[in-house]
């Protein structure tokens, strides 16, 4: 079942024509499912793709536009949180399948399709916060988060007025 799921989202790339191609995907439950080692279990939403062939190489562009289902890190209550996020991938036609960088990938020539739901399911991943608050705690998290700068910083001459221990005193001299 999670294997057809997946299936939903190959494009036949061998007999395009070279051009534009507009395409569009929902994303539900069941795409999820099919990613056993997914931290999310719900979300739904759409993606759509641009697709730009050309003879040497293939550019996708996405849009995604979902909401996924996360567990806030602090009171382990389930909050929806809303993902638009726009990325680009570039396949290079070539002998072998290789991944050159995140954003470029050579496939051979000879490729009949292409699946989008790894990389779609990449994409959302990497737009899912490290931390996971629910919106509730969003006034807070500025306020846990201490963050010093040479302003809040403590003065050295500060220190300076606090009583020192004399064996430090005596230290110091050795400067």
């Amino acid at each position: 079942m999670a294997r057809s799921e997946l299936d939903n989202f190959n494009i036949d790339v061998f007999k395009l024509k070279s051009g534009d191609h507009n395409y569009q995907f929902q994303i539900g439950n069941k795409f999820f499912d099919a990613f056993p080692e997914s931290l999310i279990e719900k979300g739904n939403g759409e993606v759509k793709v641009l697709m730009e062939k050309t003879e040497t190489f293939i550019k996708l562009n996405t849009h995604i536009e979902v909401t996924v289902e996360l567990e806030c890190d602090r009171s382990l209550d389930l909050f929806d949180y809303p993902i638009n996020t726009d990325n680009e991938i570039i396949l290079k036609f070539g002998d072998e399948e290789e991944e050159i960088s995140e954003e470029i990938m050579i496939i051979p020539r000879d490729r009949q399709r292409v699946n989008l739901a790894q990389f779609i399911y990449e994409f959302i991943m990497i737009s899912v916060p490290m931390k996971k608050l629910h919106p509730r705690y969003n006034e807070e998290e500025e306020s846990d988060d201490i963050i010093y700068t040479s302003e809040t910083l403590p003065d050295a001459d500060d220190d300076q007025n606090e009583e020192i221990d004399p064996r430090w005193q005596k230290l110091k001299k050795l400067k």
